[in-house]
């Protein structure tokens, strides 16, 4: 098999609609030049997610899961099943747009020691999603989480986390792109593991690349291929949620690749982390009940 397409869905059916048509056109594209699969894993979504795929695409290897077992978890079942000498790694809010998969399958091709290449990613409006981050530093979690590169978006030390100062317009090596849309070569997540499973959603695909960059392989961002991304769709939904497994995603990586012995500042980054996601979540709350006001 030269490729396996692995998707995870979380009621998001409308928009998972719009991913698997615009994939399948794509794929078509290929003619009998590639050999492919699809795998869908649901994560127990309650707006018919599951019955629409197996309805109206069954060539999709669905997997209806009877409870929601995180992004990671998920993935992992059908990396398990996958059998594509490169795999990829797509969210049901994306829409491929029409010669991406080429774009990217040729860009791995002609760079061997790419682990990954990730797409430009658009917003709904067709802006440019600025979808790469270098990896978290205590200091540049720092400025994120109160708010410093929001409100300086043209300083380089507050905005160095999100790479602001980079308009996501040409083809560069980057640390961790979104996870919307990654390509993989399969030999390398053989070698360095597949997602761990200890983060239940966010920060599960920075550790992976993480691990990616430490076993001495590359990855890349190209403008080239072009997916659009409607941003968020299944975490809006349960917003607080998300904030508290976004604080407690990035401990854990914290832990797992920078503590290094240092574990009496343990409590002190775990007590700091989640107090500002308690932070955050104040603050969206305080915004949503103004809204509605």
């Amino acid at each position: 098999m030269d490729l396996s397409v692995v998707i995870v869905s979380w009621n998001t059916c409308g928009l998972l609609r719009k991913c698997l048509t615009t994939l399948k056109a794509d794929l078509d594209s290929f003619g009998d030049s590639l050999k492919w699969e699809v795998f869908l894993v649901d994560n127990n979504s309650a707006d018919g997610s599951a019955d629409m795929a197996r309805d109206e695409h069954p060539w999709v290897k669905l997997t209806a899961n009877d409870a929601n077992l995180g992004f990671a978890k998920a993935n992992n079942q059908a990396f398990k099943q996958a059998t594509g000498k490169l795999v990829l790694l797509l969210n049901p809010d994306t829409e491929v747009q029409p010669g991406a998969l080429k774009t990217l399958i040729e860009f791995m091709d002609a760079h061997p020691n790419a682990a990954i290449v990730a797409p430009q990613l658009l917003n709904t409006d067709g802006s440019v999603q600025r979808s790469c981050r270098e990896f978290p530093t205590f200091i540049g979690m720092v400025y994120e989480l109160v708010g410093l590169s929001k409100m300086f978006p043209d300083n380089k030390t507050f905005g160095r986390y999100k790479m602001l100062d980079w308009n996501h317009d040409d083809v560069r090596k980057v640390d961790q792109p979104e996870g919307a849309c990654l390509l993989v070569r399969r030999q390398v997540m053989d070698k360095v593991g597949l997602l761990d499973e200890g983060f239940f959603m966010l920060f599960e695909e920075v550790d992976w690349c993480y691990r990616i960059i430490q076993a001495g392989y590359e990855i890349w961002f190209t403008p080239v291929a072009k997916v659009i991304h409607h941003y968020g769709q299944s975490i809006k939904q349960v917003k607080v949620r998300m904030i508290l497994s976004s604080h407690r995603g990035l401990y854990r990586f914290w832990h797992k690749h920078y503590q290094k012995g240092r574990w009496y500042l343990d409590p002190f980054a775990y007590a700091g982390l989640m107090s500002l996601a308690y932070v955050r979540i104040f603050a969206y709350s305080l915004k949503s009940m103004l809204s509605k006001a």
